[in-house]
């Protein structure tokens, strides 16, 4: 896999290069960091709002892990767009499929070289929290299976992005399309909190439990309550897997 690994230091030597990237690591460290003092003010405030959580480790971090998994939803988008689409409009891309890389290894490239920059940003944004150990104690297994949680979001949210920068030469048109399946995804966790039971074919079906299992946001939410379940990282690795998948599908048809 030596040209993958050839293709992800490309990709992210592409992105640290970026203004566009340095904007965004900015601009999720700014409003991260903005919810975290909000959240230390709230609680110096009304020390009793604690109470309805599992200690400073879950009102803080995972209320800060979940506020950035809403920043993903406009970040991400903006960071695949330019992978294939980009690519494909300025014509290196038949340069890309003509190498003697497979499409896979350009797909693994490419998702690897994201990876590391969402890598960078996840880290940052989890050195928030751990800065309060300084001050109280800490539940680390919450804040670690926060991260991870948000790690394995951003994967998701990656491996989707890339699959729908390779539909399009347009970046714009590539951005949209991800926002907007992302969006797609939200909402379907949101119907999650709805109590709905319909009868059909005689069998009862949980629309909320239904929802909360087909969106990955709903796998997060378990996560950002410190409990690791094989079930949600198998489900994240599944997305990941099937999107990456389809991208290669894509680029190999192209190449046809």
């Amino acid at each position: 896999m030596s040209g993958a690994l050839a293709i992800a230091r490309l990709e992210a030597t592409r992105l640290f290069a970026s203004p566009l990237a340095w904007a965004l690591l900015g601009f999720t460290q700014l409003l991260a960091g903005v919810l975290f003092v909000m959240s230390l003010t709230d609680i110096s405030l009304n020390p009793q709002h604690l109470d309805a959580y599992d200690g400073v480790s879950e009102m803080v971090g995972a209320g800060l892990f979940r506020f950035t998994t809403l920043i993903m939803l406009l970040v991400v988008p903006l960071l695949t767009m330019r992978a294939f689409a980009e690519e494909r409009k300025n014509g290196t891309l038949e340069l890309l499929l003509a190498a003697p890389a497979s499409a896979t290894e350009l797909v693994l490239g490419k998702f690897a070289g994201m990876m590391g920059y969402l890598t960078l940003s996840a880290l940052l944004v989890g050195t928030l929290p751990a800065t309060l150990i300084l001050f109280t104690p800490l539940d680390w297994g919450v804040i670690a299976a926060g991260l991870l949680g948000l790690w394995l979001v951003m994967g998701a949210f990656a491996a989707l992005g890339l699959f729908t920068s390779a539909l399009t030469r347009e970046p714009t048109l590539a951005a949209v399309i991800s926002l907007a399946a992302l969006m797609l995804l939200w909402l379907i966790y949101a119907v999650a909190s709805i109590d709905w039971h319909p009868s059909v074919f005689g069998a009862t079906l949980d629309i909320g439990r239904l929802a909360g299992g087909i969106s990955p946001i709903g796998h997060d939410d378990t996560l950002l309550h410190g409990l690791v379940s094989s079930a949600d990282v198998l489900y994240f690795a599944i997305f990941i897997v099937a999107f990456l998948a389809l991208t290669i599908v894509r680029l190999d048809a192209e190449r046809r």
